[in-house]
Formats: structure tokens, C-alpha cells, sequence
């Protein structure tokens, strides 16, 4: 006997083996028990959701001799014959090849009569909206008003093209893309049953290139079957489907976290000796970024059993939350510009080059970088203008001031109280701490938690204020991390606490107090005191 195609061979015989659709199955398992059917049924989905396969089993359901049941006995003659597709009652037609009216008129002029063997006669219309406008028209009548042996059953994946006249005739059933667990399920339960021996990543894959259907599930098995030797391996299936292995896509991640742009590139050309899609790449890297997201905001999500636990939780304590979200934006971009780049890996390169320059920065590269580089000659026209945020310290005299004091967290809180700063600005000046004040040069670290007080025009206004208070050019940076010292705002945190711990105190000493508890058994309300300014 010929083999046949896993799709064919595990096709649904009823409703209870179907997988995914259990709104329509229960909708329909419902009526056929209570007896109320309708005359016209209208199935839309995307290709390989089970139109065809509900067409059939409520076929049977209708004609099975054991009577009308949700649960078709599958062993009798006509439950027999519409598995084997040579059941006479059941005609099956195929609109994108019967497209004229006068094929529909001929179709219907047979609807007349009774059915040859069945309870009825039932006319399975794939592809409906395929129909031309006078096919349409010509079964309307028929379609409202057929005779009681006649059922229909239509099938769609494009709903929008058919004529409201033909859609307010049926009941429709909106079929659902099949979620990529349930795939996955179904594919390890096929092929357990064949013997095959499988690695549940690999199902995974197929699952998620299925996009949502069960039939293109199966067929993209059949191949995984044949290009694996029996076997259903994750490598195999990866390499078939042209997907990204996830430890290229994690030593991205690393190499960018370590700032390695060399350790970039070597990854981007091994996938370029591979032949793999770019577009996949950045398509499974955005996943990833995206998963990272999830963890970093919801802990609990990362399951157990996940064989990259890891190195995901080390990745998500790595970067910040925000870098994240930057880079799922670059990653699209870049997914988005393939197109328009001289090669697609160039775009690719480029990218990833784009998200090395836009890391997160740490303490050590930024010190290093700003005791190292050069002081350019101070030109009249820099003189004149406006300070700027840049990379460049520029020197310039100065009066002396007590660097030793300014350097210290006193210092530092007296100089943002000496600045006349208002706003988002002064949120960002007194939730940093100083780290360096040099020639021409301030550095703070800001906490990750507060990273959004760095939003423009805050660090501008800030720079200005500065260069207004020492009466010099200053280049503002601002790294972040956990600050070492106090910074105003804790300070300001402390104090207010501390005022009203003595505030609460004082109140439960008073004697006054204390007398009207003991003789009215009264309570201290602790949110209602309030500290004297």
C-alpha cells in the first residue's frame, strides 16, 4: 500500500479528536443533540484550521444510520463512504474551478431530489467566495429556502468577498488559527503513535513555522520525517527550516552586554557561512529581546523547566529594562530597512553595529574615556556660544574653587540647593550622585530605577545651570548604577522620615494624649500627624 501523508492519515473522524476549534465543535455538538439544525452553514479560517474536516464530520453526523448524532459511529456504511470521499449524497464542489452561474444552476436543479442513500443530501461549496456575482445570485433563493433534505455547508478563508445576502442565509463559525502549543501537542501525539522518536524543541520549531495551521504542521513533519532519517531532531529541523539557532542569538546578547564588537561581527559571519535568513535572525533575536522583557518585569514567568533559564535570568539581570526596549526597536528597524541595504548583510552588520553604539555604557569605559581624551584648543566662536552636551571635556580658566569639598556628598547637596533649577531637572539633579568634578568636567551616577529622569531637556538645563554656578564651560555626563553615597533626594527621604518618627513620638508622650487613651480608649491615628515644617 502507497504511504499516505501524515495530513491525510491523521485527519479528524469526529468531533472529539479535532484540535483547536472547541467553540465551533461545541456550538455544533449542541444543536445536533438538541435537534435544531440549521439549512445553512458558513465555515471561514485561514488554510489548514479544519473547514473541510468540520464540513465532513457534521456530514456525517447528519447521515450516520445510527441517527442524528454529535457522535458519528464511524463503522456504519455512510460513515464509511464519506470517510473514503465516494458517499453519493455528499457532493463536494470546489468554487474556485466552478466559478460561472451556469454551473450553479446545474448544481441546484439536482436539489430538487431526494437523496440516494442518505437522511440528506448535503452540498459542501470550498472556496464560496470564489463565486462570480451571477453564481451568487442564482443560489440565493435556494439557499434561503431549500428543500428539508438539502443542506449546505460553505467554506471560506476570505469571508469579506462574500455578498451580505449570502452571509445573513447561514450560521457562521469563525474558525481560529490553532495556538502553537496545541500544535506542538498534536504533532508529539502523531508521532508517538508512528513510533517516530522526536526532540520536543524541534516540534516547537515546526509549530511556530505552521503559523497557525494544523495541515501545514503536518506537511513541514512529513518533511522533518525525511530530512532527519525517522529521527525528528531540533538541529535538523533547524537547519530544514532555515531557523537561527538560540546560541548564536545568546552570544549576541553576551557579546553586546561585554561591549565586544568583535565577538559581534564573528557571529554575524558564521550565520552568513550558514546561509541563513537576516530576516529570521533579527525576527528570532526581537523574540528573544522580548522574552527578556517579560522576565524582567514579571520574574515569575520564567518557567523551570525552560532549558535556557540560565542564561536568560543572567541576560535579564544584565541589561537594563530600558536598553531592552531600545534594542527590540532597533532590531525591527533594522528587520524593516533589510530592503533598503546594499545586501542584506550589511543590514544585518549594521544593525548590530547600531545596537553596540547604543549599549549601555559602564563606570570604567566612562572614566577611561574621559581621563583619556584629548583637550582640543578653545576657539572664539566656542566661547561665545551656548554650552552643549558632549563627549569632549573643554578646558578654559576658572576660579578657584574647593574641589575636595565639592567632590563629597555635602558638597554635592549643597550645590544642587545653590542651583536654580526647577522640574523634571531638579528630580534629575537630586537623585544623582557626584562621582567627579574636574577641570571642565562633572560626572554623576544616576540609579537605573530613575533612569527616566534623564529625559530631555533635564541633562541640558542641568549643564546650564552648572556652567552658571562655577562660571565655566562643564561637560554634564551621567552614567548609571547604584549610587555609593546618599544623594539629596535620599537625604531629603531620611530627614522628612526621621521628623516624622519624632513627630508620632512626641504625640504618643504627651500626657494629654496618653490621658484621653486610657479614659475613652481612643487610637492614635499615625497618618494623620504631620510634622511641624
Amino acid at each position: 500500500m502507497s504511504y499516505q501523508v501524515l495530513a491525510r492519515k491523521w485527519r479528524p473522524r469526529n468531533f472529539s479528536t479535532l484540535v483547536g476549534q472547541e467553540h465551533v465543535v461545541r456550538a455544533l455538538t449542541h444543536a445536533l443533540s438538541q435537534q435544531r439544525l440549521h439549512h445553512a452553514y458558513l465555515f471561514t479560517g485561514t488554510r489548514g484550521v479544519g473547514k473541510t474536516t468540520l464540513a465532513r464530520i457534521l456530514a456525517k453526523s447528519l447521515n450516520c444510520e445510527t441517527g442524528i448524532t454529535p457522535s458519528p459511529c464511524g463503522k456504519c456504511s455512510a460513515c464509511q463512504e464519506i470517510d473514503a470521499g465516494r458517499f453519493v449524497d455528499l457532493l463536494e464542489v470546489d468554487a474556485a474551478t466552478n466559478t460561472r452561474v451556469d454551473e450553479m444552476r446545474q448544481l441546484l436543479e439536482n436539489a430538487i431530489y431526494a437523496p440516494t442513500r442518505g437522511r440528506f443530501k448535503v452540498y459542501v461549496i470550498d472556496e464560496v467566495h470564489m463565486l462570480s456575482t451571477s453564481a451568487f445570485n442564482a443560489m440565493l433563493k435556494t439557499l434561503e429556502e431549500p428543500p428539508e433534505h438539502v443542506k449546505f455547508i460553505l467554506a471560506t478563508t476570505d469571508p469579506q468577498k462574500i455578498p451580505v445576502t449570502v452571509l445573513s442565509r447561514c450560521l457562521q463559525f469563525n474558525l481560529k488559527q490553532m495556538p502553537a502549543l496545541a500544535i506542538s501537542s498534536h504533532l508529539a501525539h502523531i508521532l508517538q503513535a508512528e513510533g517516530i522518536p522526536f526532540e520536543p524543541p524541534a516540534l516547537a520549531l515546526l509549530a511556530r513555522s505552521a503559523a497557525g495551521s494544523m495541515r501545514d504542521a503536518l506537511s513541514l513533519l512529513d518533511q522533518a520525517i525525511a530530512h532527519g532519517a525517522g529521527r525528528v531532531d531540533e538541529v535538523q529541523v533547524r537547519a530544514m527550516l532555515g531557523n537561527v539557532d538560540q546560541d548564536y542569538l545568546f552570544s549576541m546578547l553576551e557579546a553586546l552586554q561585554a561591549g565586544d564588537a568583535s565577538a559581534l561581527m564573528q557571529q554575524s559571519a558564521m550565520l552568513a557561512l550558514r546561509s541563513l535568513s537576516f530576516s529570521s535572525a533579527l525576527q528570532e533575536l526581537a523574540a528573544l529581546l522580548t522574552r527578556l522583557q517579560v522576565i524582567q518585569c514579571a520574574p515569575g514567568m520564567l518557567d523551570d523547566d525552560d532549558p535556557e533559564r540560565q542564561r536568560l535570568a543572567a541576560l535579564a539581570a544584565a541589561l537594563s529594562p530600558e536598553f531592552v526596549q531600545l534594542a527590540y526597536q532597533i532590531v525591527n528597524v533594522g528587520r524593516a530597512e533589510l530592503p533598503l541595504a546594499p545586501d542584506e548583510y550589511a543590514g544585518f552588520v549594521m544593525t548590530l553595529l547600531r545596537l553596540h553604539t547604543f549599549r549601555p555604557r559602564s563606570v570604567p569605559e566612562v572614566v577611561s574615556a574621559m581621563r583619556s581624551s584629548p583637550a582640543p584648543t578653545r576657539s572664539p566662536v566656542a566661547a561665545q556660544r551656548p554650552a552643549e552636551v558632549v563627549q569632549e571635556a573643554l578646558p578654559v580658566a576658572r576660579r578657584p574653587e574647593p574641589a575636595a569639598e565639592d567632590a563629597g556628598t555635602n558638597g554635592w547637596h549643597d550645590i544642587v540647593a545653590a542651583l536654580p533649577l526647577t522640574g523634571l531637572a531638579r528630580e534629575l539633579a537630586l537623585n544623582c550622585e557626584l562621582r567627579e568634578l574636574g577641570e571642565g568636567h562633572c560626572l554623576l551616577r544616576l540609579a537605573n530605577n530613575a533612569a527616566h529622569l534623564q529625559m530631555k531637556p533635564a541633562p541640558e538645563k542641568l549643564q546650564q545651570a552648572l556652567v552658571q554656578h562655577f562660571s565655566r564651560p562643564i561637560v554634564l555626563k551621567i552614567e548609571l548604577g547604584a549610587p555609593t553615597a546618599e544623594t539629596p533626594a535620599a537625604t531629603a527621604g531620611r530627614q522628612r522620615q526621621e521628623r516624622q518618627e519624632n513627630a508620632e513620638q512626641a504625640i504618643g508622650q504627651d500626657l494629654f494624649v496618653q490621658d484621653v487613651i486610657a479614659t475613652l480608649g481612643a487610637t492614635i491615628v499615625d497618618s494623620s500627624i504631620k510634622p511641624i515644617a
